[in-house]
């Protein structure tokens, strides 16, 4: 693997998220390329195409683009072509871009590709724990959603459209995506590490009510 093609994508990707809503930054990309490169050493993979995927897999994320979900694969096909990838590896790339978010996983076939399977896991590993609830409520704060409201139920099963359209509560994003995580990983590591972030949002969600309800 070229390390010179890291380092660039390292230094690219920084120049081209600095200012970017802060669970979508580049440290969101760094824990995420640091959780894949640990995936990673259980399973026999093509490691540069897990770590520049997830070098590049928000590099221009749909919800602060009106939506738009062929951006992030423009950018990151002309900036691979730009550094000389071989071909069979941008498309590795582009293949796992356009399919890990949470909100298309009804879309991919079965078997996907391990480098897919790792990048997944490591950017849904970061969306859960300590870690994940900061991200949800900086990105509610963010959209100014409500943290919580006893009368508005979480929504549950929402179709693609229903969850990229969805203003709800921040609290109730916890059900609506972030508890769901822990049953949807791909890798052994992913379901292990998964648990205790999982474990860790529960405990949150009991204090959260019990401080809410001034029990």
């Amino acid at each position: 693997m070229s390390q010179n093609i890291i380092e660039s994508t390292v230094a690219f990707v920084k120049e081209k998220l600095e200012g970017a809503e802060a669970g979508h930054d580049w440290f969101h990309i760094e824990r995420v390329w640091k959780l894949s490169k640990k995936i990673a050493q259980n399973e026999t993979c093509n490691l540069e195409v897990v770590e520049l995927a997830a070098l590049l897999h928000d590099i221009a994320d749909p919800k602060f683009h009106n939506g738009d979900e062929e951006l992030a694969i423009k950018i990151s096909r002309e900036f691979l072509e730009s550094q000389n990838a071989d071909t069979p590896i941008i498309d590795q790339v582009l293949f796992i871009i356009k399919n890990i978010s949470f909100k298309n996983r009804n879309e991919i076939a079965e078997n996907p590709p391990i480098e897919l399977q790792i990048v997944q896991d490591a950017d849904r590993l970061d969306a859960i724990g300590a870690i994940g609830i900061a991200r949800t409520f900086n990105f509610g704060g963010f959209k100014n959603n409500l943290m919580y409201h006893p009368e508005i139920e979480p929504k549950l099963n929402q179709t693609k459209e229903e969850y990229k359209k969805s203003n709800g509560t921040t609290i109730n994003h916890f059900y609506e995506k972030l508890l769901l995580l822990k049953d949807l990983m791909n890798t052994e590591t992913g379901k292990k590490l998964a648990e205790d972030r999982h474990n860790f949002m529960l405990s949150f969600l009991k204090q959260f009510y019990h401080e809410w309800n001034v029990d």
